[in-house]
């Protein structure tokens, strides 16, 4: 006996349409929203794209600010006679 593994995502997929995945696994009818479905997917890896783009902007940010305080306290230690 063969013992089919079942994925989380297929899981998720029941527990939201117990009749949605018995019509895809079971039927093997697709959705008929299938384009839809794929600007959802598009719109989703795009809005990935962008939160990873802001995430490294926010590191050189964090950089960048660490670099003026170093720059500051320098000049203000250069600035009341520390040599």
């Amino acid at each position: 006996m063969a013992h089919e593994v079942i994925g989380a995502s297929e899981v998720g997929q029941y527990a939201y349409c117990a009749r949605a995945w018995w019509l895809h696994e079971v039927r093997g009818l697709g959705s008929a929203n299938e384009r839809e479905l794929g600007m959802g997917r598009d719109h989703h890896a795009a809005h990935g794209r962008a939160v990873y783009h802001a995430l490294g902007l926010q590191r050189w940010v964090v950089v960048l600010l660490g670099l003026a305080i170093l720059c500051l306290v320098t000049g203000v230690w250069f600035w009341l006679g520390g040599r």
